[in-house]
């Protein structure tokens, strides 16, 4: 296994892709100048089997060791940015005015193409690796479009593994624990109806913001009062529409949010629980609500197995003491679950050091972990498939 000064030799010329991505950022779907970049990129490797268009831009690559038969496994970056002003400062910002790449997709596709490109050199494994270059993780499911386009029987792939940058962790190290990683997300809609008037004739009124307000609160309840403390569950109300005028009291007001949870049973409980809740408030002051619940990204589950090779590759890379495998889960989500749900595997977070936060206007991937994350490719390609 490597060290990562085995990778720093990689760094410079990832250093210029990430930066070249990140001076063209695109989103969702539309990602064609970085998948036609990446596509180039992997066949100037001498990587033969390049298979574009899945997911309408998303890219499956197939490296075949020189080891001999073998399984196959995946290893995925996500591509898309996301519809932000940048305010980073760098001489590298996003030349597209209102996208930017705040989340790291940039970097995260930069490492692996570092990877791609040791790996058509090397060759030290037996069977095969499937590079998954996957379009619209932020919230256009780009991860189950991949995996019902069929990727995981197509290519043979019989495990999977993924990988995020994370601000606030030391450049250099890693973390993942055994099962949940990342939370479901799921969204809601509420519109309490109720009857609109004059601002100063309320008792004349059924007034739904009032009513809106102690939804809110009552929610909060499902999460404080009706949940186990230990079993997370996160409701946020993000949305809130009403009258457009100081003196109106309106007929209806428009609410929203979403749902967290790390255990799929309380999914059910938050779809019908929210229901139950806005109904009960709102007929008691004499109006009534609708309702729509949308389930979206499952819960990020990382598999026993996947998640032992992922710690002996980054342990090897770094060092066990710079490998947190109790690491705590964190309640965004990620379509990677999709993978997982398909084929075992694992989901590891890479240290980007003191940087902003993810989604953030001034955030930037930090280019010094760019070696760590190709390292930690290698390692785990050259540990699972060891020849």
């Amino acid at each position: 296994m490597h060290s990562v000064d085995t990778f720093r030799d990689l760094q410079r010329e990832a250093t210029e892709w990430r930066r070249y991505l990140h001076e063209n950022p695109e989103l969702d779907y539309r990602v064609h100048n970085t998948a036609k970049f990446v596509t180039e990129k992997l066949a100037s490797f001498g990587i033969n089997r390049i298979e574009t268009g899945i997911a309408e831009t998303g890219i499956v690559a197939l490296i075949q060791g020189e080891g001999g038969e073998g399984p196959t496994i995946g290893l995925r970056a996500d591509m898309d940015a996301l519809p932000i002003l940048e305010a980073s400062g760098k001489p590298w910002s996003s030349k597209i005015t209102g996208n930017m790449h705040a989340c790291g997709h940039d970097g995260h596709t930069a490492m692996l193409l570092g990877a791609a490109k040791y790996l058509a050199n090397t060759r030290n494994f037996k069977g095969s690796v499937a590079l998954i270059f996957q379009p619209a993780e932020e919230g256009a499911l780009g991860g189950l479009r991949m995996v019902q386009e069929g990727i995981m029987d197509r290519f043979s792939i019989s495990q999977v593994f993924g990988m995020h940058n994370s601000p606030g962790m030391e450049v250099g190290n890693f973390g993942i624990c055994d099962g949940p990683i990342m939370a479901a997300l799921d969204d809601f809609d509420i519109i309490v109806k109720g009857k609109g008037g004059h601002a100063a004739s309320p008792h004349r009124t059924i007034d739904p913001v009032v009513i809106a307000a102690q939804i809110i609160l009552g929610l909060q309840t499902l999460v404080s009062r009706n949940t186990n403390p230990l079993e997370a569950l996160v409701i946020s109300v993000t949305k809130f529409n009403a009258a457009q005028a100081y003196n109106v009291i309106p007929d209806h007001v428009e609410m929203a949010g979403t749902v967290r949870t790390l255990v799929p049973d309380l999914r059910d409980f938050a779809e019908r629980q929210i229901l139950a809740a806005a109904h009960g408030i709102a007929r008691a002051f004499g109006a009534d609500v609708e309702f729509k619940y949308r389930r979206h990204d499952p819960v990020t589950f990382n598999h026993t197995e996947g998640t032992n090779l992922a710690i002996k590759a980054a342990g090897n890379l770094v060092g066990a003491a710079s490998v947190d495998d109790k690491f705590k889960p964190r309640m965004g989500s990620e379509d990677f679950a999709y993978m997982l749900e398909a084929r075992p595997g694992a989901f590891i977070f890479l240290g980007n050091g003191s940087t902003a936060n993810l989604h953030n206007p001034a955030y930037d991937f930090n280019d010094e972990a760019l070696p760590y994350g190709i390292g930690y490719w290698v390692n785990l390609v050259e540990t699972t498939l060891a020849a």
